[in-house]
């Protein structure tokens, strides 16, 4: 895989690196009209990418990355951040992670997008019942598709002043 700067990066294989792989080489380029990488934790190295200084500059705590999502990519022309989980084994943006999230990002100053992303639609099915309202989902054997949870608006960040 090729990050940002040119530098070849491998990841370990696993399910969970193949769909990591996905959301940045797909989903980013579809969805983030400026997309710009900021984070990605590998399966056996958890802080295998971080753009320590973009991070800081958005009041991400750096001392938190067991609490990271495992890929974050920042959407420069829109001011998103695209907070995603790769869903192989553990689980969605339930309404817990976003809370969790939400707490140690109460000073990110731009739009925050939660996105569970799946590698097929069995796995999205597994864990439906636990996806959080007012997130999206992403489904890596469709990718030119987004699931919001939500009728009244599509992909936009969430309004923190409903919590």
């Amino acid at each position: 895989m090729r990050f940002p700067g040119g530098k070849l990066v491998s990841l370990s294989p696993g399910a969970h690196n193949k769909l990591q792989k996905a959301i940045v080489e797909q989903f980013a380029p579809r969805f983030a009209e400026c997309p710009r990488l900021l984070y990605l934790g590998d399966a056996a190295q958890k802080n295998l990418y971080i753009h320590a200084e973009a991070l800081k500059a958005l009041h991400f705590p750096l001392t938190e990355h067991d609490k990271l999502p495992d890929v974050i990519i920042f959407d420069e022309k829109r001011d998103w951040v695209f907070l995603i989980e790769a869903v192989t084994s553990h689980g969605p943006m339930s309404q817990k992670r976003v809370l969790e999230l939400e707490r140690i990002l109460t000073d990110c100053p731009v739009g925050l997008i939660y996105v569970s992303a799946f590698p097929d639609m069995t796995e999205f099915r597994r864990h439906i019942s636990e996806i959080a309202w007012d997130t999206e989902v992403w489904i890596a054997e469709l990718p030119e598709h987004l699931i919001h949870y939500n009728g009244d608006r599509f992909l936009g960040p969430r309004d923190r002043s409903r919590d």
